[in-house]
């Protein structure tokens, strides 16, 4: 099990919940960190037209979605634990405000920056995924006026505008 419980002689079984918290938010914002790296490097990537870059990325870009995976996995033991504990349960920033004074305020505060953190990937994320559509968009673009040659049929008007056809796809043009 994760949670280790500890005796004390307060209780019959104690939590080092300050302790449990920092583990969690310390291997956090390392992935975070490192998820952060990953998309700035695939963006560069993306801006560079470097297929093999992309490529050679995958593997370590999964590499940390599995690692924020197991991250997820341990806030949601924590978070049952703190439920049978009877602390607050809806999210590790209400369990860190709950705890007593001493280290919750330094969690709290590394409760707050890993929060911030994960804005910036949100944020990253969408980045790499408009750059992603605008590419395709443009490809779209390039091969449409391949197969047409670059004569696009008009909006608006009537009657044969004349004869399209790609000067790469038919030998007419």
């Amino acid at each position: 099990m994760l949670m280790e419980e500890t005796q004390t002689e307060a209780t019959p079984s104690h939590v080092d919940w300050e302790a449990q918290l920092a583990a969690l938010l310390t291997d956090l914002s390392s992935v975070q960190e490192e998820l952060l790296g990953v998309l700035a490097e695939k963006r560069q990537h993306m801006a560079d037209g470097n297929t093999q870059g992309m490529t050679a990325l995958a593997e370590r870009e999964q590499e940390v979605l599995s690692s924020l995976g197991r991250c997820h996995e341990k806030r949601a033991e924590l978070l049952r634990l703190a439920e049978d504990h009877e602390l607050p349960s809806d999210s590790i920033r209400s369990l860190a405000s709950a705890l007593p004074s001493g280290k919750s305020g330094e969690l709290r505060s590394r409760v707050k920056k890993s929060r911030h953190q994960a804005r910036l990937l949100q944020q990253a994320s969408l980045t790499n995924w408009v750059v992603a559509q605008q590419t395709l968009l443009h490809v779209s673009q390039l091969l449409e006026i391949i197969a047409t040659g670059g004569r696009g049929k008009p909006t608006y008007g009537k009657g044969d505008t004349g004869i399209v056809a790609g000067s790469l796809v038919d030998r007419a043009a």
